[in-house]
């Protein structure tokens, strides 16, 4: 039931807005909930690499990643909250919606764009909306890590079936996994390291409860991009 109104006057003072009661609590309780929208995850990818804006364009559902194109994951609680954040990052720039995940607890999107300042800039209108910072999204912690050397043919094998998205282990290679929470930081830790060497992209899983990357190689190709994924991390958490 509207009770009365609140006026609000304009800068100019030339006009007014006039807002119902039931209008101001309405907007009141919108603008309560986007501020208790927890950042989990939130990374900057400044240029996407080939493997892996391919791997992403498998399991995109909406406007597919190109190499070269800047690319925002952000992970956010509750998992609906994610609903939100993607109408205000898109209403923000003219960024393109790659993927939306809605799970239990969490929620992630990834936006792309050819450049960097238009990504950068849905970012900062997200921040601000949810009252959040980089500074203040959840540390990384890294669950395992390893490098596995000369893989078995039968190892090989079972890995392949069970990643089809990304390119294939071969018997004889060496394989970095990794595995974190929250899940999208395997992401820059996945970019990273094809940046940094010649290794193949075998599955990158960004979303759930812990992301799990796999890279396979030479096994000197194999260090340096472990070496390179490892770095990422450690930036994050710096």
């Amino acid at each position: 039931m509207v009770t009365g109104t609140e006026v609000h006057p304009q800068a100019s003072g030339a006009s007014c807005v006039i807002t119902t009661d039931s209008e101001t609590a309405r907007v009141a309780r919108q603008a309560s909930h986007v501020q208790q929208i927890e950042l989990r995850t939130y990374i900057f990818l400044d240029s996407l690499q080939p493997q892996l804006a391919a791997y992403m364009g498998t399991v995109s559902q909406g406007f597919l990643p190109i190499p070269g194109d800047a690319c925002l994951w952000m992970e956010v609680s509750p998992g609906m909250a994610v609903h939100r954040v993607t109408d205000i990052a898109l209403k923000a720039s003219n960024v393109r919606l790659g993927q939306m995940v809605v799970e239990r607890a969490f929620g992630s999107l990834a936006l792309y764009h050819r450049d960097q300042s238009t990504v950068l800039h849905s970012g900062d209108v997200v921040l601000d909306a949810i009252g959040s910072s980089v500074e203040r999204r959840r540390p990384c912690e890294v669950s395992w890590t390893e490098v596995i050397r000369a893989i078995t043919p039968d190892h090989a094998v079972l890995i392949n079936r069970q990643n089809r998205r990304g390119s294939m282990i071969e018997s004889g290679m060496s394989m970095f996994i990794l595995e974190t929470e929250p899940a999208g930081y395997v992401l820059i830790a996945a970019n990273e390291a094809e940046k940094s060497s010649n290794i193949t992209v075998v599955d990158v899983k960004g979303v759930g409860a812990f992301g799990r990357l796999t890279l396979a190689g030479k096994e000197g190709d194999v260090e340096e991009a472990a070496a390179a994924a490892m770095r990422a991390i450690d930036q994050i958490n710096s």
